[in-house]
């Protein structure tokens, strides 16, 4: 690996970084600090947002340069954070989020290469003062949110043994008191923690592969636990050592579990996969060796009511609201509204498009593969879209939404469009 290189704006250390000290040690309801926003559920506590876009389309208020990635953007105060590549190597980089001038970038891993797309696939999460990020073939870096040196790294593939995921690593940090956690295919686990403050390894467990979706905390029946929802399994461990508390087989093909499990109520959880696969409630009972995991209810198949192919569903007022992919990573994809209690589909709005979203002040603001921003309403009884704009190239990821801005990216530029009602 080559050494690690972080440049810094020169010209911006005085007109921004002052800006941005100031909110490095607490991180507030309106930050976005990781991937699907502060508690992984695709949801902001934003209020006061646009209805729809004013008639010239959205107001964007900086579009900043940067290049090929699918990482999101974390926002915390005036820091946005986010990944990227070049010809030669994978960088983080920080962004002044009032104008989206370069703080700082760090290259962190030569670039990667990969037939599904090329460059960086996780989120970074900040964190305290840190950053915690992913690389596309598996580097594990943490690094200063001030300044973006490098505080460690670490191979996990070194570490674990193993190898990356056919189409790259694309789990996003789930940063911990004392552990950083990622999912990797290691030679016997496929969830691997690193110690917060040094990097080394901490604990290994899971089996199977990875997979592509993201570890998250949960607590259920009364006991906090990391849930990651692997290539084969949905398995429940020990924050602290990696113990596994219970597993739960779940086969997609091609290992394509990839949307982020969701929490209901105290004690259950919501796995859905695309590739005809579908969604399946959990209920998980009991303490220790006595845990005992039964299934709610089911729909699988062709005639599933939600397969999701990378996109985490919302949870809202008992009705989950999703995106339905259409046969094994076809182009058809429709939006859906599921009843929790039944797993029941209220409604379909076909081929809405394949998409990815972020909920906020009652509201669904879309970003679309083909490059448009659209806003709509979703309750039990349908959907009413109020505007749809073209903006940006194409695009897989969930824009992030904190202090009246709405963040997004393409393999060019991160954009910023003023969501503030007037």
């Amino acid at each position: 690996m080559p050494s690690l290189l972080t440049r810094t704006c020169r010209p911006l250390w005085m007109c921004c970084f002052a800006a941005v000290l100031p909110v490095l040690n607490s991180a507030k309801g309106d930050d976005w600090p990781q991937f699907l926003g502060p508690h992984r559920i695709g949801v902001s506590a934003e209020s006061g947002l646009l209805r729809e876009f004013p008639g010239d389309g959205p107001r964007v208020l900086w579009k900043s340069p940067l290049g090929v990635g699918m990482s999101s953007c974390a926002v915390v105060g005036e820091a946005v954070v986010t990944m990227y590549q070049d010809e030669a190597n994978q960088y983080v980089a920080c962004l002044n989020a009032r104008n989206g001038e370069l703080i700082w970038e760090t290259s962190v891993a030569p670039a990667y290469k990969n037939a599904m797309g090329n460059g960086p696939r996780a989120t970074p999460t900040i964190a305290g003062e840190s950053v915690f990020a992913y690389t596309g073939e598996g580097v594990l870096v943490a690094l200063s949110l001030k300044t973006g040196t490098v505080d460690w790294s670490q191979s996990i593939q070194t570490l674990a043994g193993g190898k990356s995921e056919q189409y790259g690593n694309a789990s996003s940090p789930l940063v911990l008191e004392k552990v950083v956690v990622v999912q990797f295919d290691g030679a016997d686990n496929a969830v691997v923690a690193c110690d917060r403050a040094t990097g080394k390894l901490a604990w290994q467990a899971g089996a199977g592969t990875a997979g592509y979706s993201s570890p998250v905390l949960m607590e259920l029946d009364g006991r906090p636990q990391v849930v990651a929802f692997c290539g084969q399994q949905l398995v429940a461990l020990s924050p602290n050592d990696g113990k596994k508390y219970w597993s739960y087989a779940y086969r997609t093909d091609y290992d394509c579990n990839t949307a982020t499990p969701v929490q209901v109520g105290s004690n259950r959880v919501l796995i859905t996969s695309g590739e005809n696969h579908g969604t399946t409630l959990l209920e998980i009972t009991g303490l220790g060796d006595t845990t005992q995991v039964s299934t709610v209810w089911e729909s699988t198949g062709k005639n599933s009511a939600l397969r999701a192919e990378w996109q985490t569903p919302v949870l809202i007022d008992g009705y989950l609201y999703g995106l339905d992919n259409l046969g094994s990573a076809g182009p058809i994809t429709n939006l859906v509204c599921v009843r929790l209690e039944d797993g029941q589909q209220m409604w379909n709005e076909r081929r809405f498009g394949k998409c990815n979203f972020t909920m906020a002040d009652g509201r669904f603001y879309f970003t679309t593969m083909k490059g448009e921003l659209i806003i709509g309403e979703a309750t039990p009884k349908g959907f009413t879209e109020s505007s749809r704009s073209s903006l940006l190239g194409m695009t897989r990821q969930a824009p992030a939404i904190a202090n009246g801005r709405l963040f997004v990216r393409d393999d060019e530029a991160v954009y910023c469009v003023d969501l503030r009602s007037r």
